[in-house]
């Protein structure tokens, strides 16, 4: 009988250490597979920071790659530039170079004027002192000549546009530029989305252009 309770005992201390020893060892599988459920986490916000601090531009106008390119958070529009590799003829001094870039924007690189459109220094034949209704006199019936002797800048070339008060060849080329990426435009206020041509110039352009 007393061996039956001594044998009794070393069972149930067996069995004690055998269920100590599965607590234990489930216990720390648990707590393995804890740390790498954790750490998968940790390399997904790590994935989702990366994209996050990463944006995507579309570089387009006087370059030699126009694209849209993918640059590291805190890059500057020249970053943008010099990956797509602006022309010889790239107008950069018009951009903000130093202007970080956003994700989803639109960079536009103007073409410069081109030499010896101006005239000489002293000449009162210089196209900017022309009115528009002088420049379109001899044009009647011509497509950018509108009632009242409004230039259309939907159609008019650089030489009509030239005759604008305030926009002398390089301005023209923006315009141009401008409606071969973006469109004609819809109404006449939209010529100040044109890289510097502000209210006060609006002010000078409104009674003198159409877009019809």
């Amino acid at each position: 009988m007393e061996r039956m309770l001594q044998l009794d005992r070393k069972q149930q201390l067996v069995i004690l250490v055998l269920v100590g020893i599965i607590l234990f060892g489930g216990g720390y599988r648990f707590a393995q597979m804890k740390e790498r459920a954790a750490e998968e986490n940790i390399a997904v916000l790590d994935r989702e920071k990366t994209n996050d601090s990463k944006a995507k531009v579309h570089v387009a106008g006087a370059v030699v790659k126009p694209g849209v390119y993918e640059l590291p958070a805190g890059s500057r529009i020249i970053d943008a530039v010099n990956m797509a590799v602006p022309t010889g003829e790239a107008d950069l001094d018009v951009l903000k170079l130093a202007t970080q870039v956003t994700d989803g924007q639109t960079i536009n690189v103007p073409v410069k004027a081109a030499a010896g459109q101006t005239g000489a220094a002293g000449s009162s034949a210089a196209p900017a002192a022309v009115s528009p209704v002088a420049a379109f006199s001899a044009g009647a019936g011509s497509s950018v000549q509108q009632a009242g002797g409004k230039v259309n800048i939907n159609t008019a070339d650089q030489a009509q546009l030239d005759t604008l008060p305030g926009i002398g060849p390089a301005y023209a080329q923006r315009i141009i530029q401008y409606r071969e990426l973006n469109g004609p435009f819809e109404t006449i206020e939209d010529i100040k989305q044109v890289s510097g041509i502000g209210d006060k110039r609006f002010e000078q352009l409104k009674d003198l252009i159409t877009v019809q």
